[in-house]
Order: structure tokens, then C-alpha cells, then sequence
């Protein structure tokens, strides 16, 4: 009892000491979680954005649909200024109208496989021999020749190692380990380059391998248990000329065909895939929406908060990143809900084509705030105090990456306190990367990534076929909707703006018109 006592003794003098270093509304904080815990829109938007907008790929009619359902949305909550922002040209559109793949011979059994984004249509219903290829590259093609003349070619593989099945695929992160998280990976300018080779390798492959006859290409990433993952190598409209059919399959599945082919067994397939492009509008849109500041002195200034609103096609992409959309959605409409007048402007923004490769969130940086390539800045950069943001899965928030912002640390501190018997606890100095805080902080804004508890997005969601409204955990969700909202009014509320590390080095972070060019 004494220790419980003294416990709570302690907690409570730090708190008053942070708070003192850092104001918190407390009072304001508990009218946040009051209205989240009475009238959370939380499972309506998980969804409305999943269920009723579907696969969100740049571009395609699903991404529409849910451009054009947040704005209305963002509107009928009273945010200011909501409407679907242009950042550049991104190409055209894609969409899977019809996918079917059937095993024919040695016998009939459906194979789980998915189109590759922007890949070209069968001619019609095909039935084929199945080729097995050592690599794809031109000696490889040469080497099989006038075998794959009228043949469908699976591009073998090596990897044939699948998940731990006696460890879970889903876990949270344990409390004492939230403060040493290690830097996320960062793509250098060589290994950006090398990246850039190898993509226009597998084009001209692509391209040689349809030339020499083959009817359709059939590809294996990732997974295991029927799950079927896709890659973003190749998948991007403006570099991608479509050339061949291409799918992806379950790693089950995958196996099986090779195995049969490396044993001298005769495999036929069945294949129809019906893909449609749209050319009609070329460019690329955010959405954006706005709380208005109300101090004469600081309303010109901008606390920032967003999530990617793109997905992959082969799921309704509900982890990547409809949870981070559906967070930062429900934040603002929380703080508009309680009547919040803050001082500087909130502005929300869900962005486009984040999976090819931050190039919604990078164009819109370019245009408001200065160019990462030479650090040339624009006035906008010095009015915004913060951006935050929502990628990594449903699980709840734990803490901050500081993105090697040590002036910050006391500030969130203070700020995740009234949060820590909601297990958010954790403030690493580390670098979170691979998503589009990182268009912000190349230009020296203040940019984090929230730590969330990892689940199954690793393992089982991330860019698969299981990203569905099933795998959203709501709980999770409502207590980093809290968070996030207390950090933006906390943010716009403040006397300064945050502390800024200093600039990076023009061309540091491996961008070029986004991270394909």
C-alpha cells in the first residue's frame, strides 16, 4: 500500500512539474476523451471508407470515391477550406474489372492470385503451359527461347521460408521497450539510384519477355497462410508502360507450381484478367480541410496532421492507412464537436499515392513549403509549427518517434502524461521513416510518426489481401484518436511554436519528384 501510495505520489509531482515547464489544459483533455468515449464516429468511418469506397489505388475510381466522400464528410463537420487539392501530375488510373486463375493439369484447383497494378489485360479467357524462368533478365529469357512462345512463365523463386507458426503473428510492444525503438530504414541517394536501375531492368524485362511470346508473368513477394501480398516496385503509372499480364500469388500456392515444374511435372493454367485504365484526368489530388486559427497573432500559423488515403487493389486497405485517416478524421471532428477555438490553424491532410512512394505528400511540401533537392524554401515554411502523422496499422499509440528532435522531448513529455495509464509512454529519439512525415522534416518542419503497437500489420495486413475492416481493432483506434487530438490543440495552443532542428542538407533524403521520378 505504501508503495501504491508513494507511486502515485510521484507520478503526480512529475506531472506538476512537467506541467509547470509545459502547459496542459487538462480540463480540455477530459472534454477530449469524454467526446470520443460518448459519440465516436470511429467504426462509421472505418466503414465508409473500407466497406463503401473499396480498394483506394492513386487514381482509380475508389480513390475518387473517397476523395470525394472526405471533403463532403469534412464539410458536414464545419471544417473550413475542405476541398480536393492538386499536387502535381501522377498518370493514369487502374482498376481490376475481372481476375481468375485456375490450375487445369495435372488437376483442376483455384490459385489465390491478384493482377499487379497497372499490368495490361489477357486477351479473353486463356489457357496455357506454365514455364518455369530462373530469373527475370535477359540471359534467362535467351536461355529458355522459343519455350516461351504461347506460355505463361512463373518467375522462380528461392525463398521458400514461411512465418514461425508456433509465434503469434500479432503483438504489442512491451512498456520498457517504447524508449529505445531503433531508427526506421532510410533510403540513401545510392541506394535510391541503385533502387531506380533495378526498376528499369525489370521494365525492359518485362518488355523482352512479352516480345519473345509469353502470354502472362506470374510473380510470388510475400505472405504465407493464403496470404497474398503485393509489391510496389513496378507499380507506378508514370513509369510503368504496360507490357504483359502479370499476377501475384499465395505463397502456398506459388510453391506448388514450382515444385510441379522443377519435378518435370506438365502444368496448365487457366487465366483471365480484364484490367481498365483511366486517362481522363492525369492529375493527383490530397485532401484538405481546415480549423480556423482565431489569435490575430498566430492564426496564419499551421499545425499539420494527415494519413495516406491510397491503398493497394487488392484490399480495401484498411490498416494501410484507412486506420491512419480514420484517426486523424475523427481528431478533428472531436475538437470541432467540443467547440475548440484554437489559436493557430489545424489543417488536416490525407494524401495521395503515399505508396508509390510519398509522391501526394512530397508535391504538396514542394508547393507550400520548399524543395527538399536544393532546400530552396518558400514564406509557408516558417509559419508551420508541426506535422503529425498516422502509418503504421490499428494499433493504439504508445509514444513518439522525436525524428532526432531532442528540443521536443520535454514538450511530449508533458503532453503524453495525462495518456499514460492508456499505455502511451514511449518517446524515442529515433528516426521513423517510409511514409510522409519525412516530405516535412526533409524541409525542416517539425515531422513525427506516432509509435503504435506493431499487431498483425507486419505479418498480416501490410499491402495483402487480408487489409480489410476485420483486421481494424476500434479500441485501438478511439484512444489514438485521444491522443492525436489532445497533441494538435495542444500544439495550436501553445505560446511558441515547436523547436526546430537544424535544416537538413539540400538533397539529404532520397527524393526526386517523390521517391520515383
Amino acid at each position: 500500500m505504501k508503495t501504491l501510495l508513494f507511486s502515485i505520489t510521484l507520478n503526480f509531482l512529475l506531472f506538476s512539474f512537467l506541467s509547470a515547464q509545459e502547459k496542459v489544459d487538462i480540463p480540455m483533455i477530459q472534454k477530449i476523451k469524454d467526446e470520443e468515449s460518448q459519440h465516436s464516429q470511429i467504426e462509421m468511418l472505418s466503414y465508409y471508407l473500407t466497406d463503401i469506397c473499396g480498394p483506394r489505388l492513386t487514381n482509380s475510381p475508389g480513390y475518387r470515391r473517397a476523395v470525394t466522400w472526405a471533403v463532403q464528410t469534412l464539410k458536414q463537420w464545419g471544417m473550413q477550406n475542405a476541398v480536393p487539392e492538386p499536387w502535381g501530375k501522377f498518370g493514369s488510373g487502374w482498376s481490376n474489372e475481372e481476375s481468375y486463375l485456375s490450375m487445369k493439369v495435372p488437376y483442376y484447383q483455384p490459385i489465390i492470385a491478384y493482377p499487379f497494378a497497372w499490368s495490361k489485360s489477357t486477351p479473353g479467357l486463356i489457357s496455357a503451359k506454365v514455364v518455369l524462368l530462373d530469373k527475370l533478365d535477359s540471359a534467362s529469357i535467351d536461355k529458355l527461347g522459343l519455350e516461351l512462345q504461347g506460355c505463361i512463365v512463373l518467375e522462380k523463386s528461392s525463398d521458400t521460408v514461411f512465418f514461425d507458426p508456433f509465434k503469434a503473428d500479432a503483438y504489442r510492444y512491451a512498456e520498457n521497450d517504447l524508449n529505445k525503438l531503433p531508427d526506421d530504414y532510410m533510403m540513401t541517394h545510392r541506394e535510391f539510384n541503385d533502387y531506380k536501375k533495378l526498376v528499369n531492368n525489370m521494365l525492359n524485362a518485362n518488355k523482352y519477355l512479352q516480345s519473345k511470346g509469353a502470354l502472362a508473368l506470374l510473380t510470388f513477394f510475400s505472405g504465407g497462410n493464403g496470404t497474398v501480398q503485393i509489391a510496389s516496385s513496378i507499380s507506378y503509372a508514370n513509369l510503368l508502360e504496360p507490357t504483359i499480364p502479370q499476377m501475384t500469388l499465395s505463397k502456398e500456392d506459388f510453391f506448388r507450381i514450382q515444385r510441379l515444374l522443377t519435378h518435370g511435372e506438365n502444368v496448365i493454367l487457366e487465366m483471365n484478367v480484364r484490367n481498365k485504365f483511366y486517362t481522363d484526368d492525369l492529375t493527383g489530388y490530397n485532401v484538405i480541410a481546415e480549423i480556423p486559427g482565431t489569435d490575430p497573432l498566430l492564426k496564419d500559423q499551421i499545425v499539420m496532421l494527415g494519413g495516406h488515403l491510397d491503398s493497394w487493389h487488392i484490399s480495401t486497405g484498411a490498416t494501410d492507412d484507412a486506420a491512419g485517416c480514420i484517426v486523424m478524421m475523427e481528431a478533428v471532428r472531436v475538437l470541432k464537436s467540443i467547440g475548440v477555438k484554437p489559436r493557430r490553424t489545424i489543417r488536416i491532410a490525407l494524401w495521395g499515392a503515399e505508396e508509390q512512394g510519398l509522391v501526394g505528400s512530397y508535391g504538396y511540401v514542394k508547393k507550400h513549403f520548399g524543395n527538399s533537392l536544393d532546400m530552396t524554401l518558400k514564406p509557408e515554411q516558417e509559419k508551420i509549427s508541426v506535422y503529425f502523422n498516422l502509418d503504421n496499422g490499428t494499433g493504439k499509440i504508445r509514444g513518439i518517434f522525436l525524428q532526432n528532435n531532442e528540443l521536443v522531448r520535454d514538450i511530449f513529455r508533458a503532453w503524453l502524461q495525462p495518456f499514460n495509464s492508456m499505455g502511451a509512454t514511449g518517446i524515442t529519439i529515433s528516426n521513423s521513416g517510409s511514409t510522409d512525415h519525412i516530405s516535412f522534416d526533409a524541409v525542416g518542419i517539425p515531422a513525427f510518426q506516432f509509435i503504435q503497437d506493431p499487431l498483425d500489420y507486419d505479418k498480416r495486413t501490410l499491402h495483402t489481401n487480408m487489409d480489410e475492416y476485420d483486421h481494424l481493432f476500434m479500441e485501438d483506434l478511439k484512444q489514438s484518436a485521444v491522443i492525436v487530438a489532445a497533441f494538435i490543440y495542444n500544439a495550436s495552443m501553445r505560446d511558441e511554436m515547436l523547436p526546430r532542428k537544424p535544416l537538413p542538407k539540400p538533397g539529404q533524403f532520397a527524393f526526386e519528384n517523390g521517391m520515383i521520378k
